[in-house]
């Protein structure tokens, strides 16, 4: 039995078009808290749940989005020559509404509570897994023409959330469910370690971009600006008879937008994470030893962040790894992944029936109202036992009371204790002196007989 009131009650009267629009709620949607998953109680809500309904729903929408997937990936991978044009075209169709069949979960998530929609983080991959490939079908049979990059991104999207079906599998839960306990923990270091890079791409940018902006890279600029990008690109030079250089470039590598990375800011933060990375390559059209300033800050980034953050951040990994490496994330986890479920199911409990057993969990002591007051409050108002407070009030005067007496008790059983152990006295030292008074006659006795 479980001790949750009211946890696992839903409306007795189902109305699956208002389900499909607004989803009705019950406790175990409103309260998904790791101290309920941490009792055995929670877990057999959990496994009750997922065992009666859960299971059967998640493997037909898991079952549609692989028809889904299956339909989109055949569509975009399989070359134009291995596949007939109608069938392709049938292939995105069926993807457009697979892909509309799962974009209404989303919608009706995010009818039913759009700030805990927004919070959850793998709902970015759910809702781009459904509008990316439905936008980039769509445009495809509208203009014929294969966005490349467009298919690319809603294939990698679709392959992700695949992977997240397995949620639910503990084996595979657990590490989804540390994936995003850790990232939570680690926020604000990775908002230190982002702002630390911004900086460095900053004055970067200020050391090594161009002074004169107005620039081409088709025509050749000459000037004293060494970072202009004509200036750095490498240049190879003739070899005269006498053995000399001649002096004017022979050949000369045109210049791109990677030429500069510093060129402009945002290029400067794709730079830096380069950096990051361990790709220099971003600097290396500059000479270190005539340059002692890029020097200077290459040594601090790479020591700053190359060295010493990124191993604190491996080492705050762990420790956050080590805190939620437990089975009550992935029941978390789980818990949410049921309550994206349609749930149909109500239980009946008799009113008459319930009402006595609360009375007697009252008259035992065994009623704690400091435990989901709320909802204890609410059944015993719907049962109409409304002299809750009065009754625990006078149940508890009639306790101390009670205690009072027990107290009176002990004390009256210990001050008879006593007095049987003096009485007992009395009457040994009564016998003495009977006997001893005994003995007396007996000698006076034998002195008149002599």
């Amino acid at each position: 039995m479980i001790p949750y009131i009211k946890f696992v009650n839903y409306p007795k009267d189902y109305d699956w078009l208002l389900e499909i629009i607004m989803p009705q709620s019950s406790p175990f949607v409103k309260t998904i808290s790791g101290d309920i998953y941490k009792t055995w109680n929670g877990e057999a809500i959990i496994n009750f749940k997922w065992n009666t309904f859960g299971k059967y729903y998640y493997l037909i929408i898991w079952a549609t989005f692989m028809a889904l997937l299956g339909c989109f990936t055949t569509a975009v991978t399989i070359p134009q020559q291995y596949i007939d044009k109608d069938v392709q075209v049938q292939l995105l169709i069926a993807s457009i509404i697979l892909g509309l069949i799962h974009l209404s979960f989303e919608i009706r998530q995010i009818i039913y509570n759009p700030i805990k929609w927004i919070r959850n983080f793998w709902n970015i991959f759910n809702i781009l897994a459904c509008v990316l490939p439905i936008f980039s079908a769509a445009h495809w049979l509208q203009t014929d023409d294969k966005h490349v990059k467009l298919l690319s991104f809603s294939c990698l999207f679709l392959d992700i959330k695949f992977l997240l079906f397995f949620r639910v599998f503990e084996s595979f839960g657990v590490y989804f469910a540390i994936i995003i306990s850790v990232a939570k923990q680690i926020i604000s270091f990775i908002v230190v370690l982002f702002i630390i890079i911004i900086s460095f791409a900053h004055a970067f940018y200020i050391m090594l971009s161009p002074i004169d902006t107005n620039f081409s890279f088709d025509n050749r600029v000459i000037n004293n600006d060494p970072n202009n990008p004509w200036n750095i690109v490498p240049t190879y030079g003739k070899v005269l008879d006498d053995g000399t250089i001649d002096s004017n470039p022979y050949i000369i590598q045109l210049p791109n937008e990677n030429t500069n990375m510093f060129i402009s800011y945002q290029s400067a933060l794709f730079a830096m994470y380069k950096f990051l990375t361990g790709d220099s390559s971003s600097l290396s059209n500059w000479s270190y030893m005539n340059n002692p300033s890029i020097v200077i800050l290459s040594v601090l980034f790479s020591l700053l962040i190359v060295v010493y953050l990124m191993n604190l951040f491996i080492g705050l990994l762990n420790i956050a790894i080590d805190k939620d490496n437990d089975r009550v994330s992935y029941l978390i986890q789980k818990a949410e992944t049921l309550e994206r479920i349609p749930e149909v199911i109500y239980y009946y409990a008799n009113v008459d029936k319930t009402r006595e057993e609360i009375k007697k969990l009252i008259s035992d002591g065994q009623w704690d109202a400091d435990v989901f007051s709320e909802m204890r409050e609410d059944l015993l108002k719907k049962l109409n036992i409304q002299n809750y407070k009065t009754d625990q009030k006078l149940l508890k005067e009639i306790q101390e009371k009670q205690e009072a007496d027990q107290k009176l008790l002990k004390e009256m059983q210990e001050k008879n204790e006593t007095d049987q152990k003096l009485l007992k006295e009395l009457q040994e030292k009564h016998e003495n002196d009977q006997k001893l008074l005994k003995e007396i006659r007996e000698i006076l006795l034998n002195k008149t007989m002599i």
